[in-house]
């Protein structure tokens, strides 16, 4: 057999590309992401549109200076309420994309296809975070437009083009794209969806409500920067005096993304599928 023979096996090596476009396959073709993005855009605009709409001025935790854990609210705040329940669904996504395929057992396919193994890790993050941070971004930019049907006249009434809104919206986007990736690590991690669900909605709901337990000078201390409190500062419109600012929140909520990520790459690569 000549190497002119042999030649045409070159197109199927398997490359960074080709994982990614497989991923990107694999992503659509479950009918779960269509579900669960459909699901998140809908709350998180719908929610926004309704809190507005129903916005009575003059009640208990609606005026004064709003920020995180304050009570208070604005056009931005109320636009973004669905973000807590549209994180779970785009979490839960994360986690089926990975953790799924170890439940059908096509994990061993999918790896015998790419013995290098991170190459799969890299692309699943690759597809549902970018794909999330746009539909999401989108949906909060629909509900704060929505939103400003409903407070028409009102004094925390904002416009696009107000300081930090469009900040606000963006980082809101980004943030669940965040947990998306997140929720693909601990798939990977936790090989358990089951599992790694209960761990994404105790880390980012559960634990700062436990954290409360600890003595005030310590949760004083360590409160900012639990990942559900360090996310929710990337897209407040204003922060209250025990927040992280934005950008300080945007850090810290990477930072356990990619310490989650790369507790997820060490198992892929040290432990049978």
């Amino acid at each position: 057999m000549t190497v002119t023979e042999l030649s045409p096996t070159r197109a199927y090596k398997v490359t960074g590309v080709r994982v990614l476009r497989a991923e990107w396959a694999k992503f659509w073709s479950l009918r779960s992401s269509w579900i669960t993005l459909g699901v998140a855009v809908v709350l998180l605009t719908a929610l926004g549109a309704i809190a507005s709409a129903t916005y009575t001025p003059g009640t208990v935790g609606q005026d004064g200076p709003p920020g995180p854990g304050s009570g208070n609210q604005d056009a931005v705040s109320l636009a973004l309420l669905g973000v807590t329940f549209a994180s779970l669904a785009v979490g839960v996504l994360g986690v089926l994309l990975s953790a799924g395929e170890y439940t059908t057992g096509m994990i061993r396919s999918t790896l015998t296809a790419v013995p290098r193994r991170l190459p799969v890790l890299w692309s699943k993050a690759a597809v549902i975070g970018p794909v999330t941070l746009v539909l999401t971004t989108l949906a909060a930019l629909a509900a704060f437009q929505l939103g400003t049907l409903g407070l028409d006249g009102e004094k925390i009434a904002l416009s696009p083009g107000d300081d930090g809104v469009l900040r606000a919206l963006a980082g809101a986007g980004l943030y669940l794209a965040l947990v998306a990736v997140a929720g693909v690590a601990l798939g990977v991690l936790l090989r358990s969806s089951a599992g790694a669900i209960a761990v994404l909605v105790g880390v980012l709901l559960i634990l700062p409500g436990l954290a409360s337990l600890l003595p005030d000078s310590l949760y004083d201390n360590i409160n900012p920067y639990f990942p559900g409190n360090a996310g929710s500062a990337m897209y407040a419109l204003h922060q209250s005096s025990d927040a992280l600012s934005p950008g300080a929140g945007l850090a810290v909520f990477a930072g356990w993304v990619a310490l989650t990520l790369a507790a997820a790459a060490w198992r892929l690569t040290n432990s049978d599928a």
